[in-house]
C-alpha cells in the first residue's frame, strides 16, 4: 500500500504511545523515500549525573527510529522488527535543546537491514554516529 508522508508519520508516532518513545518525548519528524527522522529533547530527563545528554538516550532514540524506518521500508504488515546489533559513536556532548536522529538504509535484505543513523544537535554537528543491524520477523498469525 502506498502512504503520504504524513500518514507514516502520523503512524510513527501514533506506536510511540505508552512506550519508552513517548518517555523519551521521541517525536518522528521526517520521511523521505529512503530515511526516517525523529527528534528527542534534551533535558534533564534524559541527562547523566555532569548534566550532558546520556549515550544510552542517545542509542535509544536511534535504535528508536532505526527500527521504524525498518518497518516502514519493509512495507509489510506481516513482519516485526527487531533490532539485533547496535554500536554507537558519541562524539560531542549536548546540554540542551534537541538532537535529531537521521536513519539511512546502507543495506536492506529480505532478513536483515543494516542502517546508519546520523543524530545531530540543533546547528546540525555531528552527536553520535550509530550503526544498527535489524531483522525482519514473521509475525506469528
Amino acid at each position: 500500500m502506498n502512504y503520504t508522508n504524513t500518514e507514516i508519520l502520523a503512524a510513527c508516532n501514533k506506536m510511540c504511545q505508552n512506550t519508552l518513545m513517548e518517555t523519551l518525548n521521541i517525536e518522528f519528524t521526517e520521511v523521505g523515500t529512503n530515511y526516517l527522522v525523529a527528534k528527542m529533547p534534551v533535558t534533564p530527563k534524559v541527562h547523566q549525573p555532569d548534566g550532558v545528554l546520556h549515550g544510552g538516550a542517545s542509542v535509544a532514540l536511534a535504535e528508536s527510529v532505526g527500527s521504524a524506518a525498518a518497518f516502514v521500508f519493509m512495507n509489510s504488515k506481516d513482519i516485526a522488527i527487531r533490532g539485533i546489533e547496535i554500536s554507537a559513536n558519541h562524539v560531542k556532548s549536548v546540554k540542551s535543546g534537541y538532537v535529531y536522529a537521521n536513519a539511512t538504509i546502507l543495506h536492506k535484505g529480505r532478513t536483515t537491514q543494516l542502517w546508519q543513523i546520523k543524530i545531530t544537535n540543533d546547528d546540525g554537528n555531528l552527536v553520535s554516529l550509530v550503526k544498527l543491524t535489524t531483522i525482519a520477523l514473521s509475525r506469528q498469525k
